[in-house]
């Protein structure tokens, strides 16, 4: 059978990296893409894949990694923090030494593990609920708010941006007051995945890494001298044929906890609430029934994914639908047209363009945890908080609507919003 060079095909163009890509924009290209009859698109460094079959695929192979150790020689970070840590990080990490960390490390992050977060979660969420009547009251009294009863906050600021980062120090056990330290932390070093991140902001990055790996050494050495119930003692504790984890091991999983938790958290959330609130009667549906949280958590996975594009690079010439790919290709995994694949089952339901939280989408999982040897670590942990962040607001504020325009960041990379503006009755 022969085999065409991706090369020589004709393909539609996207370019992820435009900054002006997102929101409805972003919506739209995605449609004309999906519209194209291809299941391939051409990007800026490489190829996209469009469908949820050929996303699985490269997202599976062994014949493909994460290029971040690519992207460490591109930028010539070949020493110091940052590359210690982009060259320990499990996502580099592959073969046998990837399955032994991953062995010891799922345990502490399984679902039955995350289920005895709940409680701090909630608790998490009634503290900002507090803040943000508080903060509502006072400019009540100075005048700058009118109506009475009323709470309006820009939900970013007040829920979604603090909430990962203190479930994420009481995951570590680390005091609840350095958790906007580790959002700070986690915003930097999260941008050593974006080009043009590392391009200008380098040293920024290696600062974080830097104090980062500092801070979790202080708290590795208290963990072995008084173990807790939290990640840190877990992970210490881990053993596995015999085998412990060294503590540059541990403290570079708690990294990767950190760094793919806090952003990814606040961005998902984001977007789930304001799904909801641009579709009232789905906000209702879970007003009547707070347990439809996780499947309003998976529908806004499906539906918007904050991880939009996965990168692999090629270790070896693959040929994969009679299409040959040179080694050295990079390959973008495209959750958001992969997502668009879990149809609906049931008769009368909304397609895949419908944000529906009552569908039946199927036992497939949306691609945006990846999938694979290196599916999220941090999955169950991440569902978990969003749920748990759903039924709050659903529960708590159960007239929450939005109260101006959205203000989207760019899809390149974690995939957020700047602003949300909602409201609510006390």
């Amino acid at each position: 059978m022969s085999t065409a060079p991706v090369t020589e095909l004709e393909l539609p163009a996207f370019d992820h990296t435009d900054p002006s890509m997102r929101g409805e924009r972003f919506h739209a290209e995605m449609a004309r893409l999906r519209g194209s009859g291809s299941w391939l698109a051409q990007g800026p460094y490489g190829y996209l894949t469009l469908d949820r079959e050929s996303g699985e695929f490269f997202l599976r192979t062994r014949s493909a990694i994460f290029p971040g150790m690519k992207i460490a020689e591109i930028f010539g970070v070949s020493e110091g923090a940052l590359y210690e840590q982009m060259r320990r990080n499990i996502l580099h990490v592959n073969g046998r030494d990837h399955s032994r960390l991953r062995s010891l490390v799922n345990p502490a992050l399984s679902q039955r593990a995350v289920e005895r977060y709940r409680p701090a979660m909630r608790a998490s969420l009634e503290g900002l609920l507090e803040e943000a009547v508080a903060r509502s009251g006072a400019a009540r009294a100075e005048g700058e708010e009118e109506e009475e009863g009323v709470v309006r906050c820009e939900l970013v600021e007040a829920f979604a941006k603090p909430y990962p980062s203190q479930v994420i120090a009481t995951v570590m056990g680390a005091p609840l007051e350095d958790a906007p330290r580790l959002h700070h932390w986690s915003n930097w070093i999260q941008r050593q995945f974006d080009a043009t991140s590392m391009a200008s902001e380098l040293e920024g990055i290696e600062r974080a890494v830097g104090e980062f790996y500092e801070y979790a050494q202080e708290l590795v050495r208290a963990r072995r001298e008084s173990p807790a119930d939290d990640l840190i003692s877990k992970l210490i504790e881990a053993e596995e044929a015999g085998e412990k984890l060294s503590d540059v091991e541990c403290i570079n999983l708690v990294f990767n906890v950190l760094v793919g938790g806090v952003d990814t958290s606040q961005s998902q959330l984001a977007h789930a609430v304001r799904l909801l609130g641009e579709h009232p009667e789905q906000w209702r549906l879970l007003v009547e029934d707070p347990g439809l949280a996780e499947r309003a958590v998976e529908e806004a996975l499906r539906y918007e994914p904050i991880t939009p594009f996965t990168a692999r690079i090629l270790t070896e010439d693959v040929v994969y639908r009679d299409v040959s790919f040179p080694e050295g290709t990079i390959v973008m995994v495209c959750a958001f047209t992969g997502n668009r694949d879990l149809e609906a089952e049931a008769a009368g339901e909304g397609g895949p363009e419908r944000f529906d939280i009552t569908a039946d989408r199927g036992r497939a999982r949306p691609l945006t945890f990846g999938a694979g040897v290196h599916y999220c670590l941090g999955a169950n942990l991440a569902r978990t908080e969003l749920q748990e962040g759903l039924e709050f607001m659903a529960r708590r504020m159960p007239d929450l609507e939005l109260d101006g325009e959205p203000v989207f960041e760019s899809v390149s990379g974690i995939y957020g919003l700047a602003e949300l503006p909602i409201k609510f009755s006390l």
